[in-house]
């Protein structure tokens, strides 16, 4: 860590003022209890507020007279001249609050979290109630569908995320309740894995400003790892997006996630955790009249309790988040966010009594990461315009290192030395405007991006008796440049609403990406209104995706960019999406849509000999090797949704999800893809009881996951084993063989006590509660003497044995995993 990416971080790391328990003993497999305290500087009776404003949704007009109601409670008041509410010595709790006007739509925002002593502000719009057309009257969706995406969107709140059994307090996880949406057998890593696509073609926005990197340990060019990197404390709302993406968000091919952060409290208060795992300190407050805050920091001890465990590796992670919002006036609007991430993955070399701590020890580098994303967000609203600019840095820095048997005592046994940096500054500029049912939203932005990498690896070359020494540096300078327009209206009475738009990308990196015209991204979506409850959805839209940086900047030993010779270009996919929705009250909601990808171009990995599509669900990096764009694939299949928000203190998630995923192998052929489940099933549940207690469950089905068997002979070479230490895929089988299907339960239950001046909430999280056996593709080990050397096969060992050649004695080594995860919290709020 150097230069400007070492002042950023560090000035990250102590401005830092803490992080809520993230449960990150679940990503390896540890229980741990946790131990929550929050403190809060007022002194007043220990009862909420709730404030905001009420506004007409297409003018922006306050709604004086307008009325907000807390269900099942006897609190309520109405709006003044200004729009603004305010209700005050609201209990502590969950509630639904209900917003009404006369010629207006009623709008309900479910399962608002009010805790004592802290202040809530929510803003609403209400829409005029629609014109009726025979005796259809369409109403606002209350899952918040709009006309630019009426498919294949999903909605989460702050208390969905929270209460989520099995969810960690990471977004990563609680997405996998909706349709489409899975990750790899086993649950350790939060490998975001949509509609049949890689975890390589997903992007986030946090407050409006791109995140590459929402997790610790990231996986360099694709976006999984172990832990997640988001505080949900600073989460309001995440949309959700499987296709039918805004023009405004490019370089995606499977999914856009956007998640909104809350303002900081106008009370100050602080947060003291102590888990298990991490400790961490939270901020949060006002700034004068016209800003406020909120900052966190977390660093992890994981490591000591690993050493006791006898863990082979021993992860230690910190991190920082904070925003900063400044308000001079109504019409002007400045958000400032940081996020950051320092990151460490040692071996632990004593441990190394057991077959599979020998394993993991043989082959697991060290790791070295750091992160971090800082940005600015203008808003200017007009009278029927909003002006949003966005200034934004990102930087990544990625070093591995390996030597052969773990010695570094000579500089012969250096296996892998690897060190990367991907830097971007990226503005943006939109401007929407709304007149009426009418809205246009055209915009630009821009990218500066600087990769380096400085490698040395010794690794087989397929199908060679090769050993080969990659040695290389290299330093990619990259300039993107995009346009983007998107207009969309309602007709008929709101019975049908339309939506069409473009965006174009283009980048230096070669003739094959530097057209905008080549990049022409058009998209166009529609709903119809069949009944007043039940509607047709549609969306059909061409997305685009770079490459990874790993890829465009690799380099041979001749320094040579080797993908750009190769023409290497944008990514495609084609999207064709249609469903019916149905509304059965206002707070259920059931949804069926068929869903159809194509993919072209994608980048085609000489070497191995399959596509990058199907790699990005392991630690490390993956693109750093010749490709050519080449490679094609398709995913095909059907999702079914039901929803129940907080209705009578029940909810209620059920998601089917059947589908095919398939790329070209080596001749062409489609086979399945390392993410071809078939069947997904999510389905959660939950009740809130009298007396504050809260139960809730999700079960989990992940149909039989591909994989491809090991080139045995191969593996098995001394040479070869010497350098690698693990097992190599046969990729001419790709996909060959299949897992079990994964299933898995967890339960979440939480008890809330409230006294005059504090109130405590107790909760017990359980993972896996009937200890499902999850299967695992085994490991190829080598047998070793009693002084751990690996032992040299007999000629009669193995028939596919060459005789002209050594080997040692290899074995497949079984691999499951099916611990019970339990988690207790205790959270004091005063």
């Amino acid at each position: 860590m150097k230069g400007y990416g070492k002042v950023v971080l560090f000035v990250l790391i102590f401005i830092g003022m803490a992080l809520p328990l993230r449960n990150a003993h679940a990503s390896y497999g540890i229980p741990a209890p946790s131990f929550t305290v929050m403190v809060d500087t007022t002194s007043e009776s220990g009862r909420g507020v709730i404030r905001g404003t009420i506004r007409d949704a297409e003018d922006g007009s306050p709604l004086e007279f307008a009325n907000v109601l807390v269900e099942g409670t006897n609190f309520g008041t109405s709006a003044d001249e200004n729009g603004f509410y305010e209700l005050r010595n609201v209990p502590p709790g969950r509630y639904n609050l209900r917003f009404s006007f006369v010629g207006y739509f009623t709008r309900t925002v479910y399962e608002v979290q009010l805790s004592r002593n802290r202040d809530l502000r929510i803003n609403i719009a209400l829409e005029p109630e629609s014109t009726q057309l025979g005796e259809i009257i369409v109403r606002p969706s209350p899952f918040n569908r709009t006309p630019e995406s009426p498919v294949s969107k999903r909605t989460i709140s702050s208390s969905e995320i929270e209460r989520a059994p099995g969810g960690n307090r990471d977004i990563s996880r609680v997405i996998q309740s909706l349709p489409g949406v899975s990750t790899g057998v086993g649950g350790f890593r939060n490998d975001i894995l949509v509609r049949g696509g890689s975890p390589a073609e997903n992007t986030f926005y946090l407050d409006d400003i791109e995140v590459p990197t929402i997790n610790h340990f990231t996986t360099q060019g694709a976006s999984g790892g172990p832990v997640g990197l988001i505080n949900v404390d600073f989460i309001r709302e995440v949309d959700f997006y499987s296709s039918a993406f805004p023009a405004s968000r490019g370089n995606t091919l499977s999914s856009v996630m956007e998640l909104q952060q809350i303002n900081g409290s106008e009370r100050f208060g602080f947060t003291a955790t102590v888990g298990a795992s991490d400790l961490g300190l939270t901020a949060q407050g006002p700034i004068g009249d016209k800003a406020d805050f909120i900052v966190s920091f977390r660093r992890s001890y994981l490591q000591y309790l690993f050493e006791l465990l006898e863990l082979p590796f021993l992860p230690i992670y910190n991190d920082l988040q904070f925003r900063i919002r400044y308000r001079p006036s109504a019409r002007h609007d400045f958000t400032l966010i940081g996020l950051g991430a320092i990151d460490d993955f040692t071996l632990n070399t004593s441990a190394n009594k057991t077959e599979q701590q020998q394993y993991i020890l043989g082959f697991l580098p060290v790791n070295e990461q750091w992160n971090y994303t800082q940005g600015l967000r203008y808003r200017n609203i007009g009278n029927g315009r909003t002006t949003t600019v966005v200034l934004s840095r990102n930087m990544l820095s990625n070093r591995a290192f390996k030597y052969r048997n773990n010695d570094d005592s000579s500089p012969d046994n250096l296996i892998l030395d690897y060190t990367s940096t991907e830097t971007e500054n990226k503005a943006r500029l939109e401007n929407r405007f709304d007149a009426g049912s009418y809205r246009l939203n055209i915009g630009a932005s821009y990218e500066y991006a600087i990769y380096t990498s400085d490698s040395f690896n010794l690794t087989s070359l397929p199908g060679t008796d090769e050993i080969r020494v990659v040695d290389f540096e290299s330093e990619l300078r990259l300039h993107q440049w995009g346009v983007f327009a998107q207009a969309s209206s309602s007709y008929f009475g709101r019975r049908l609403s339309l939506s069409a738009g473009f965006r174009m990308d283009a980048a230096n990196f070669s003739a094959a990406t530097n057209n905008l015209l080549d990049q022409f991204s058009p998209r166009f979506a529609l709903a119809w209104y069949l009944t007043s409850n039940l509607s047709f959805n549609a969306n059909t839209g061409i997305y685009y995706q770079l490459p990874p940086y790993t890829l465009l900047g690799y380099r041979n030993n001749d320094g040579v960019l080797v993908n750009r010779d190769n023409n290497v270009s944008y990514i495609r996919a084609n999207h064709y999406v249609a469903g019916f929705e149905y509304l059965a009250r206002e707070s259920r909601i059931y949804s069926v849509e068929g869903f159809v990808k194509q993919y072209r171009d994608y980048p085609f990995l000489t070497e191995k000999g399959i596509s990058l599509a199907n790699l990005g669900s392991d630690f490390g990096v993956i693109g750093n090797e010749p490709a050519t764009s080449t490679s094609q694939g398709r995913t095909y299949g059907i999702e079914f949704l039901a929803q129940q928000k907080l209705y009578r203190n029940f909810y209620g998630i059920l998601a089917y999800t059947l589908f095919w995923s398939e790329f070209h192998d080596i001749t062409g052929t489609y086979v399945p893809s390392a993410w071809d489940n078939r069947h997904l099933i999510s389905a959660t549940a939950g009740r809130q009881f009298s007396g504050g207690w809260d139960i809730g469950f999700r079960w989990q089905l992940l149909g039989r996951t591909p994989f491809t068997p090991y080139d045995i002979e191969r593996s098995s070479r001394q040479e070869v084993w010497d350098v690698e230490s693990q097992g190599l895929f046969d990729f001419s089988r790709l996909g060959e063989d299949r897992l079990g299907t994964f299933h898995q339960l967890d339960v979440r239950v939480d008890k809330r006590f409230f006294f005059d001046r504090f109130n405590i909430t107790a909760y017990l999280d359980v993972q896996n509660v009937y200890a499902f056996e999850a299967e695992l593709q085994p490991f190829l080990n080598v047998r070793r003497d009693d002084q751990g050397r690996p032992i040299t096969a007999g000629p009669d060992y193995n028939p596919a044995f060459r005789p002209d050649r050594q080997y040692y004695q290899t074995y497949l080594l079984d691999n499951f995993s099916g611990e019970v995860l339990p988690t207790i919290g205790i959270i004091f709020e005063w």
